[in-house]
């Protein structure tokens, strides 16, 4: 139940498809799926304005927020599905779209994203 909470806290929307660049709110980076996992994780949750959600250990993604809440990041932890994985949720005219870049398994990956997709009904 902890994990569908903050994942639903992750999804506002329905996701849209993968993409390999995805653009950010000035200040903020984007993702670069060509750039190498642990680089990217590390220079997106450096960014200045960016709050990391309360951690639990039993989670398998971290979770990050930009302080307007209008962009936020999930990083997979080693063990996750779809690991090494990075999705990216932009909230911009009234839509708030999904963007990521998976590292390993494709089908895996797929998995996660139908799961988020379906977690966008969620309600408390």
């Amino acid at each position: 139940m902890r994990a569908a909470a903050a994942l639903a806290l992750f999804l506002t929307l329905p996701l849209c498809a993968c993409a390999p660049k995805a653009e950010a709110p000035a200040g903020l980076l984007g993702l670069d799926c060509a750039q190498p996992f642990e680089a990217q994780a590390a220079a997106l949750v450096a960014q200045p304005g960016l709050k990391p959600a309360p951690e639990d250990r039993a989670e398998p993604y971290k979770f990050y927020s930009s302080d307007d809440g209008r962009t936020s990041y999930l990083i997979t932890k080693p063990g996750a599905p779809g690991h090494p994985a990075i999705m990216m949720q932009r909230a911009q005219g009234g839509e708030v779209k999904t963007t990521g870049c998976p590292y390993g398994d494709k089908t895996h990956y797929e998995k996660l994203l139908a799961y988020l997709e379906g977690l966008k009904e969620w309600h408390r």
